[in-house]
């Protein structure tokens, strides 16, 4: 198994072309340039200073001031920034398409970048409803059998921790998997003075807490075990209803809070609570995995760090021991730095465009793709159904046998 994706070799060349119609560097264009887009910005502009890549060229930054977006291009290394998205994905010189926008707009502009021939990587999580989300998949779909590649930004994926907590899992070294927990935490709306935002709403959000986050922890959750889920009972809370907006207080339709408990095919059982009104964190994402041969720990807060702990050891030598995940044949971290030289948040997106140039290059599917992006919101479709039924039982196996 690759050290870096599963899939490949970090440093080898693949052996496709760069994509339909390329010739020469690939074009890429973002779209969004807030947080997201900064995120995505930085890694497009390192991701050949560490990686075996195919040439890029950081064309054209996107968004809806023409001031703030024409700043953020030259700051970001962008060659030029524009106001239309759909200008854009019509030029020649762009070949990759990547959408750091609010969801609502991931569909219609995925779409159309999709059927005009442009490789898609577009954030999490895929859409903000689940029509949207199919229909997406489809194009992706379609777009696949032209060679057109697409897939969505689940980052964490590309924590080396939790790409090496992957391979413990796979090589049988925690044994079978009974149960899980994972819990992602937030306080940024702790206070119930924090303003309105887009985020708050449910026109623009689609949901809050779990959506946002969420959607991270269940795709941990897929991307672990390696499993399918097949049923979900859920529970969400808005904990503060109105908070203060430009023009007075407004209305708060999505939840600050959400938990549910998944029902794996394999029988593992895996607990999920996530939450941006969790006082005094930050951004922990805790995942512990427990088998019957061992555990796993891990939090994003301290990302280089995995807890192992395996149960096989004689009992006077059994504990939960730390990896410093910093060794060059540990994932992704040949191409960085000596051995406990720690890296970053930042760096799971250089890793993530990473992967998704050698799998444009190599003419292969990139992980997770928009299918598994689809598998993962029928998940959160059901936890959301469950909590409108008093957290009734959901059956969705039938609706997640194409995931991932």
């Amino acid at each position: 198994m690759s050290r870096a994706s599963g899939t490949m070799n970090p440093g080898a060349k693949g052996t496709g072309t760069n994509g339909p119609g390329a010739r020469g560097p690939l074009g890429v264009a973002a779209i969004g340039y807030a947080f997201m887009g900064k995120a995505h910005s930085n890694a497009w502009r390192n991701v050949a200073s560490f990686f075996d890549v195919p040439a890029i060229e950081q064309k054209v930054l996107v968004g809806r001031d023409a001031g703030q977006v024409a700043d953020a291009a030259a700051k970001y290394g962008w060659a030029e920034s524009a106001t239309d998205w759909r200008e854009v994905i019509a030029r020649d010189d762009i070949h990759i398409v990547d959408i750091c926008a609010p969801g609502w707009m991931h569909a219609e502009i995925a779409i159309a970048a999709l059927e005009a021939g442009k490789h898609v990587l577009v954030e999490k999580p895929l859409a903000n409803t689940l029509a949207e989300a199919e229909a997406m998949n489809a194009a992706a779909a379609a777009a696949r059998t032209r060679g057109v590649q697409s897939m969505v930004g689940f980052n964490y994926r590309r924590v080396p921790a939790l790409a090496l907590a992957r391979e413990l899992i796979a090589e049988g070294r925690v044994g079978t998997v009974r149960h899980v927990r994972a819990a992602y935490l937030q306080d940024w709306l702790a206070d119930e003075q924090a303003p309105m935002t887009w985020r708050l709403r449910k026109e623009t959000a689609g949901s809050g807490a779990l959506g946002d986050i969420a959607s991270h922890a269940v795709d941990q959750v897929l991307f672990l075990l390696g499993g399918q889920v097949t049923e979900v009972t859920g529970r969400l809370q808005t904990f503060v209803n109105r908070r203060p907006g430009p023009d007075g207080p407004e209305d708060v339709t999505v939840d600050d809070a959400a938990w549910a408990t998944l029902t794996l095919a394999s029988g593992a059982i895996a607990s999920v609570e996530t939450s941006r009104v969790a006082t005094g964190q930050k951004n922990s994402l805790r995942l512990e995995i427990y088998g019957d041969k061992g555990s796993i720990h891990f939090d994003l807060e301290n990302l280089n760090e995995l807890g192992f702990q395996d149960a096989t050891a004689p009992a006077r030598e059994q504990g939960l021991r730390r990896i410093l995940v910093t060794e060059p044949d540990h994932p992704y971290l040949d191409a960085w730095w000596p051995q406990g030289h720690i890296i970053g948040w930042e760096h799971t997106f250089t890793h993530q465009i990473r992967d998704f140039l050698t799998a444009i290059q190599a003419g292969s599917q990139p992980s997770p793709s928009f299918e598994e992006g689809l598998n993962v919101q029928y998940i959160l479709n059901a936890v959301e159904e469950s909590a409108a039924t008093k957290s009734a039982l959901v059956h969705v196996a039938d609706r997640t046998s194409k995931g991932a």
